[in-house]
């Protein structure tokens, strides 16, 4: 009895070894090493590290049907690892569910966030080539053209694209938005106002309670110097979407004295991170004589951080997307 208990532990040893020479091997890319001392690891079946990491390593040489079967998604190596397996496989769905479930788990981890950005922007892709292919003709195609286009800062291009999906459809909501917006994005002469204007008001023939162009034509007045026009467009934007922050910082700076304040409560309420929105507060409450708050929202600035504009928040706004429904 006494030679078997020292074989058993033998053997309980030169697993543990492998398993740990497999891991090591695993961590250092060297997949065909880890794969071999693994699967030796793993004939334990108790072991459910070591069937853990050739399950990772099966994944990592492309042996994805073999691995799923021991990618539990409680753990978060082997939850990424599955949701790129189930991609390889074809299976999104699963993909993008095993990708929600980690981000519910760990919401801010950058590995996750990538995989999922990686596999949207996948999806995009194909979704795109699809409808390029089966649809050319589709006023679709123009308007998708026109949002790269903007991307890219090619305004005049983008615009043109918009009149086309505007010719081939003329009642598809949104198209005359964008394109007022692809036509502001290129200029701010008089001109250019007068033709973003006419726009905006095209699509609230269509969509009379849209709030973002109600917002735009308030600008639009405001650069002209109307403010009396642009207050009216405004209001409407703020009754139309009462969560439109910049409606309501836009508003609240035609109010006079402290007409202003609960406009601006709201919007600081609504992004308490809105540097403009406390900024305009500071400068509503030392309009009002109340130097105290005043002084307090001086120190919330203080605080906050600008993060510098970049490619990827200018790509952001170039999306000209409308404040969400309230």
């Amino acid at each position: 009895m006494r030679g078997i208990s020292c074989f058993l532990v033998a053997s309980l040893l030169w697993a543990a070894s492998a398993r740990e020479d497999g891991i090591a091997a695993f961590e250092a890319g060297r997949y065909s090493v880890a794969l071999a001392k693994l699967k030796e690891a793993a004939k334990d079946s108790q072991d459910a590290r070591a069937r853990l990491f050739l399950a990772l390593t099966q994944a990592a040489m492309g042996d994805c049907r073999t691995a799923l079967a021991n990618l539990t998604t409680t753990d978060r190596l082997a939850g990424l690892a599955a949701a790129k397996c189930y991609a390889a496989i074809g299976d999104e769905g699963k993909a993008f569910a095993t990708l929600d479930d980690l981000r519910k788990r760990f919401p801010n981890d950058a590995d996750v966030l990538y995989l999922r950005a990686k596999l949207h922007m996948k999806a995009f892709n194909e979704a795109t080539l699809a409808m390029f292919q089966g649809a050319p003709a589709s006023y679709r195609v123009h308007e998708l053209s026109a949002e790269v286009l903007e991307v890219e800062n090619r305004y005049s291009e983008a615009a043109a694209e918009y009149r086309k999906a505007i010719e081939l459809n003329s009642a598809a909501p949104e198209l005359h938005y964008r394109l007022g917006r692809a036509i502001l994005l290129e200029s701010h002469n008089s001109e250019a106002l007068e033709r973003a204007a006419a726009e905006f008001q095209a699509e609230l023939k269509l969509s009379p309670e849209d709030a973002a162009c109600e917002f735009q034509l308030g600008q639009i007045a405001q650069v002209k110097g109307k403010s009396s026009e642009a207050k009216p467009h405004f209001e409407r934007a703020v009754a139309l979407s009462p969560g439109f922050v910049q409606a309501l910082i836009a508003l609240a700076k035609l109010e006079p004295g402290e007409k202003a304040l609960p406009l601006l409560k709201k919007a600081v309420e609504l992004q308490p991170s809105n540097e403009g929105a406390h900024y305009a507060l500071l400068t509503a409450y030392r309009n009002a004589g109340d130097m105290d708050k005043a002084a307090a929202e001086k120190a919330i600035l203080d605080r906050l951080q600008k993060p510098a504009d970049g490619e990827f928040s200018d790509f952001l706004k170039k999306l000209g997307e409308k404040p969400g429904k309230q």
